[in-house]
């Protein structure tokens, strides 16, 4: 006989008060019952029921062996719901959020794919560079590119997000081509403005000679990334601005990378959840296409 059901049986009998009464419930006789007790009786060496012509009642060793069934049953029964989950096909709305730049060049191109995969699946994808809060504003998930400070959601780690320097021919030409961080000093750089804070006063570089921290002098901050990369095409300074959003303008020549020796520091990228928000079929395969996509 199988134990789950032996214990449901016996969990069904102490709850009712007889072997009879177990069995009407469970569409099994009498007999039958006791049989499932006393297979548990013989495999745990204890008495768990006492019967006597009038009535029956748990032993001690009854009423323990009582509770840690249902608990042994609920968690079985759990796994069930959770495997039934796991099979069924992933539908419904997803609300997701990423900043503007890796949204726009980086995770709509994955997102059409992933919508082509589930049609049962519809995504509302909100992009800005303010930190939201997942919890509060009913996210599914949210995709940072910073830092993360300790937060009670899960992080997922993605591929680091990668930066590079460049400006326009005409801005190259009419002031200079900096071989080194520190040339950033004399040039005109536009800042990125992140939300609800100034754009950084000092750009980080990486090269040969080790890191290099340059301040720089930013007399248009931006808080949107294309919008730095119109102003840079239009010859107004140096930008720093991941490498997607800047492919195609250095493919045509129409942006040229500067400082091609030294790195700036790559961010960080994850995908957070919630760890109380169940995970869906249409949250558990949205997170795996990401960590497939950028992982």
């Amino acid at each position: 006989m199988d134990r789950l059901t032996s214990m449901a049986v016996f969990v069904k009998a102490a709850e009712t008060g007889s072997f009879a009464s177990a069995g009407a419930v469970l569409g099994l006789s009498s007999q039958m019952v006791g049989k499932h007790v006393r297979l548990l009786e013989e495999r745990y060496g204890m008495k768990l029921i006492s019967r006597t012509t009038r009535r029956q009642s748990l032993t001690e060793a009854g009423s323990a062996f009582y509770e840690r069934c249902k608990s042994v049953l609920a968690e079985a029964e759990a796994m069930e719901a959770l495997a039934a989950n796991l099979q069924a096909s992933p539908r419904g709305k997803l609300r997701v959020n990423a900043p503007v730049s890796f949204g726009a060049y980086c995770l709509v191109p994955m997102l059409t794919r992933y919508l082509q995969d589930y049609p049962g699946v519809e995504v509302e994808l909100t992009l800005s560079d303010r930190i939201v809060d997942l919890i509060d504003e009913g996210y599914d998930a949210v995709i940072r590119i910073a830092p993360l400070p300790d937060s009670r959601l899960i992080a997922r780690p993605l591929t680091p997000y990668r930066l590079i320097a460049c400006a326009s021919p005409g801005y190259l030409a009419a002031h200079g081509i900096p071989e080194r961080p520190e040339d950033l000093a004399e040039h005109a750089c536009l800042g990125f403005a992140y939300w609800g804070r100034p754009a950084a006063a000092a750009w980080e570089f990486v090269g040969p000679s080790g890191r290099h921290s340059v301040r720089v002098t930013s007399r248009l901050s931006i808080n949107n990334g294309q919008a730095l990369r119109i102003a840079a095409l239009e010859g107004f300074g140096i930008i720093v601005q991941p490498c997607e959003l800047l492919r195609d303008d250095l493919a045509a020549g129409r942006l040229v990378r500067v400082l091609s020796e030294y790195e700036t520091p790559s961010l960080p990228v994850h995908i957070l959840f919630s760890p109380d928000r169940r995970l869906t079929p249409k949250l558990r395969t949205f997170i795996d296409y990401v960590a497939a996509a950028f992982g």
